[in-house]
């Protein structure tokens, strides 16, 4: 069982059958996560924004990068607020915090984030890494190295590890029980941003993909359990 995660969750993840925020979703996620901390583990949270705007996608369709990232960014951290929320109800000690200011929502800070995460808080952290031309994978891979993380789980809507292939096309592709972040680099794997990869390869810390619409698969990841692929520094 790890002692300390970053759970990484898309916007989409936190959505339903066309829904922007689904709450009964956001109980769900949150009731797991409960789990989690009873358990043992210290959690940080990272949230996507993809529910509201993914950047690439409107920088495709014409608007500058930057403020496309920027408008992703903001979706972040109503997704950290909303998961916060869903955190408090379900009652957990919870603490959403944005990785750029917004009066109102407490800017990331190192020192208060782990003494949260000691006092048996969760973290739930918006904003990426507060700078366009970033993903939220590389705002989950700083907010690990930052607090001391062993491992981020990221949690994949329907795809229960990394393949050789894409398994919806290629019917021979083969799931890997583990691989190398080198591994991942050198075979251009679209699993996570090679500036993430190359951060937690440099840092020790190990990522596991899993799927999370598994009931349970949260709550068994955090546990160690061999429900995906496992990411990590060592050897092939």
């Amino acid at each position: 069982m790890y002692k300390r995660i970053i759970l990484k969750l898309s916007g989409e993840a936190l959505g339903a059958d066309g829904d922007t925020l689904d709450q009964p979703t956001l109980a769900r996620l949150a009731e797991q996560i409960k789990t989690v901390r009873a358990n043992g583990t210290e959690v940080g949270v990272v949230v996507g924004g993809g529910n509201f705007v993914r950047g690439r996608t409107l920088s495709a369709l014409g608007t500058d990068r930057s403020t496309a990232d920027r408008m992703g960014m903001l979706g972040t951290v109503i997704n950290a607020l909303a998961l916060q929320a869903a955190l408090r109800q379900a009652g957990v000690k919870a603490l959403a915090m944005s990785a750029f200011q917004i009066d109102g929502v407490t800017k990331f800070d190192r020192e208060l984030a782990l003494k949260v995460l000691e006092e048996g808080g969760v973290l739930v952290f918006g904003g990426g890494v507060a700078n366009p031309y970033f993903s939220t994978d590389s705002g989950a891979a700083l907010r690990a190295c930052e607090l001391g993380a062993e491992a981020i789980l990221m949690a994949k809507n329907g795809v229960d590890g990394v393949y050789s292939a894409d398994p919806a096309k290629d019917e021979t592709a083969v799931r890997y029980a583990d691989l190398t972040f080198n591994a991942i680099l050198e075979k251009d794997l679209k699993v996570i941003d090679s500036t993430a990869a190359g951060l937690c390869r440099d840092n020790g810390v190990n990522i596991f993909v899993f799927d999370m619409n598994e009931e349970g698969n949260i709550i068994k990841a955090a546990a160690g359990e061999a429900v995906g692929t496992l990411i990590h520094g060592g050897k092939e």
